[in-house]
Formats: C-alpha cells, structure tokens, sequence
C-alpha cells in the first residue's frame, strides 16, 4: 500500500518538474495553460486600480501578488503579463520608484515565472523612460532593467536599446570612453529576433564611439560585422554613407589610400549622391587624388584606368589632367606639377595644410617620383646614375632611397654599379627559375643520350645479325 501511494505523488511532483524545466528552458515560447484567470484578472486589475489611485498602494500590490502567483502556477501567460504590466504601472503611476525597481527584480526571480510576461512587463517599462524628467532615477531604472535582462534572449532587444540609451547619457556627458565601453558589451550581430536594420545602426553606433575615443583596432574589427551586401538596397543609403565615411576615417588613420579610394568609389556610386551634382563631384575629386596617392600595382593600375573612364572626370578638367600624367608614359616634371596644381589641391581637404595634409603632399610627391623611375625602366636598360638624379630633381641619396624601396617592394627590377655610377634596369632571372630551367634542360640532355645510346644499341646487334647470316652462307 505505502509503496502504491507513493508512487503517484513522485509522478506528480516530477512532471510537475519537467513543467518548470520546460518553462524555463531558453528554448521555449510556448507554455500549456493549465488554468484560465481571464476573468478573474477582469474583476480583480479594476479594483487594485481604484486602491492604488485612493493612495493604497499596498494594498493594491498585495492583491495583485496574490493574483501573479494564481496566473503565475496556472501557467496563464496572457493574464500573467497582465497582472506584471499593472504591477509596474501602478508604481510609476504613484511616483514609487524605489518600489518599482524592487518589484521589477523579484517578479523576474519568481520560481518558473513566465517568459512571455516578462517581456512585456520589460516593454511596458522600457515606454517610461521617456518620461522620467530626475537623472539619477532614470540611471538607477536603466541599470535595474539593464541587471533583470541580463543574459536572457527573449529580452535581448530591449536590453541592446536600454544600452544604447544609456551610451548616449554618458556621451552627453562627456564621459564618451564609458559610452564606448557599454556599447561594446554588446554583441548585437548575434541577436536573431532583432531586425537587420536595427542591428546595423548598432554596429555603426559602436563604430562612431571608437574612431572618437581613437581606438582604430576596435573599430577595424567591428566594421566585419556588417556585410557591405546589406547595403545593396537602395532604401539603406544613409546608413551605407555613415558606414563608408566611418571606413574612410579609419583609412586615413591607417595611410592605406588605395582602401579610401575604394570607400569613396562606394559612396560616389551611392543613388542619392548621383543624383546630388555637387556631391557627385566632390566624392570623384576624392577618387582620383587617393588612387594617385596609392602605390603603384597591378589592382592600382587597373583601378586607376577604370576611373579614367568616367565621363564626369570632363567637368573637372584639372583633376582629368592629373590622373592622365599618372596614365601616360611619360615622365613628370615635378617643379612643373607643383607649380600647375598645388594651389588647386592645397584647398581640397585631403592637402589642407596641416600634419596629414602636408605628409599626403609629400606622398604625392613621392609617387610622382616612383612614376618616373617606373618610365625610366621601361625605357633604359641602363642609366648613370647622376642624369637619373637630374631627371628626379632629387639628391643622390634620395634617389638611391627611393630606388632601393621600389626594388625590395618588387615594383621594378634594378642594380646599381655605385663605382661606375650605373643603374642598370635589365631584368634579372628568378634563381628558383633559373634553376628550374636548368633542371629541364639537363632532363632533355639525358633524354637525348639514352635515345642516341638506344639507337647505337640498335646499329650494333643489326650489322651482327647480317654478319653472322653472312659467314653461315
């Protein structure tokens, strides 16, 4: 008998344990009701509303913890989320607030308490913020609906934008390294109930806050988590333009001129900027004086004669010019070119005078120097070295500085008799080449010994087989 009651009651409390496991389960949006308190919920939220504005607050949230734990056990999530939306309002209604981030914090640590109350419960509170006018109470509301989400997915969205708010607080405070380091604790590229949309303001969010506190590697980073693809769409344009200036900036920190001749390539392209004259213009000047700035090779050269192309490039005529003497082959006067352009690109942003402008003028005075050792290669095969410098308009040294990087970059092939004072240009072999040459011939050579060994071979057991048939007659 003892063993025949007990059997049922351990049943009993174990499904009753699988029940809370299957509610608590990160994986489950769906639970059984088991008891329907619609219309208890109807006759009891009236009446803790007319308690609570009668200035008997307690009394109201007495009754409705009661009625939470009813729903709660009963596995009622409409009416559960019902009675957790009234709790919350009901205490900002009165101005408690104190109360109200306590109850927040214990409703969401009830024994199987329901998700899909919850996030409501979070929702509805999420709509106060906006009216709360105290700052230290707001902040301390943020951090209590900021602790109750951590962690737990069916509120990930409203926790990523209660952070975001709080980032914007310290921002506008100056505190901006804070700001940044709250929004980085977000991982908002693994949220999949959250919109794309939203996800990529984040991003971008996270991205403007380090390129201003400087933290180029951060940003570097996080710019991975946005798939350009995204911004295919037309309707995306502004954030594909905050997203590339973002990249431009971090590119010109880095020096690296051929990816911010890319980024502006990406912007000009953009519909809303073609069909703006002036910033059409102003994005193609950008293109062209970056991908002059870059260093010569084959993805530059090929960009570059891509760019040429562009019919646009005929209403600017100066800028047309420049990329053409870094087409042709030819060289380049350098007291010519400063004289005809510095003060048209001295008023352009990427030369103003300042530390980064003038290192880019030295850049592009530095190119234009690499095009004309590049020219110089394609039409010597030997040079002194003393006409070279006269044609550079360089000393020696720099000469032999700026020879000696384009030869170790692989951008020509060179040596120098430094004795003689001759720069020879003539291609030299690859030793693996050379080697492998060397190796096929020798493979050649003995091929043809064996055939020639063979053949002798063949020569010699004929004639002796007609001798023999000889002597035989």
């Amino acid at each position: 008998m003892t063993a025949s009651t007990a059997s049922p009651k351990k049943k009993e409390e174990k499904s009753k344990e699988d029940k809370i496991s299957e509610i608590m389960a990160d994986g489950a949006t769906t639970v059984k009701m088991e008891v329907d308190y619609s219309s208890t919920c109807d006759e009891k939220l009236p009446v803790a509303k007319s308690l609570a504005e009668a200035g008997k607050l307690e009394e109201a949230m007495e009754l409705l913890s009661g009625l939470e734990k009813q729903t709660r056990t009963g596995c009622d999530t409409h009416s559960t989320a019902r009675v957790l939306v009234t709790i919350v309002q009901l205490c900002y209604n009165a101005g408690d607030f104190t109360q109200l981030n306590d109850r927040i914090q214990d409703l969401v640590k009830k024994r199987s308490q329901l998700k899909q109350a919850v996030a409501k419960m979070i929702a509805e509170c999420c709509t106060f913020l906006d009216n709360i006018k105290d700052k230290p109470t707001m902040l301390k509301f943020i951090d209590t609906l900021r602790t109750v989400t951590a962690g737990k997915i069916y509120v990930e969205n409203e926790r990523a934008r209660l952070t975001h708010r709080l980032a914007k607080i310290h921002e506008k405070d100056d505190n901006v390294a804070e700001a940044a380091k709250i929004m980085q604790e977000l991982q908002v590229e693994t949220y999949g109930s959250m919109e794309r949309t939203e996800k990529v303001e984040l991003i971008l969010e996270q991205m403007r806050l380090c390129l201003v506190t400087k933290d180029f590697i951060r940003t570097q980073i996080i710019s991975k988590k946005i798939s350009t693809r995204f911004f295919e769409d037309a309707k995306h344009s502004e954030l594909k333009l905050k997203f590339y200036r973002y990249m431009i900036e971090l590119g010109q920190h880095e020096g690296d001129y051929l990816e911010i001749c890319r980024n502006f390539r990406q912007v000009y392209d953009t519909p809303c900027i073609q069909e703006d004259a002036e910033q059409k213009v102003d994005s193609l000047k950008n293109i062209v004086l970056y991908i002059v700035l870059s260093k010569f090779d084959n993805e530059q050269s090929d960009l570059i004669h891509r760019i040429k192309t562009d019919k646009v490039l005929d209403d600017i005529p100066v800028y047309k010019s420049i990329l053409e003497k870094f087409i042709t082959d030819e060289l380049i006067s350098q007291a010519d070119f400063c004289q005809q352009y510095e003060a048209e690109l001295r008023q352009t942003a990427a030369f103003t005078r300042s530390e980064f402008g003038d290192k880019r003028w030295a850049d592009l005075k530095s190119r234009v120097v690499e095009h004309n050792i590049r020219m110089m290669a394609k039409y010597y095969t030997k040079i002194r070295l003393h006409r070279m410098c006269n044609l550079l308009a360089l000393s020696e040294n720099e000469t032999e500085d700026c020879l000696s990087d384009m030869v170790v970059a692989g951008t020509i092939s060179a040596k120098t008799d430094r004795l003689e004072g001759i720069v020879d240009f003539t291609q030299q072999e690859d030793p693996l080449e050379a080697l492998n040459s060397w190796s096929s011939n020798t493979n050649k050579l003995m091929d043809l010994v064996m055939k020639t060994t063979h053949l002798i071979n063949k020569e010699e057991m004929v004639h002796k087989h007609l001798a023999s048939g000889t002597i035989a007659e």
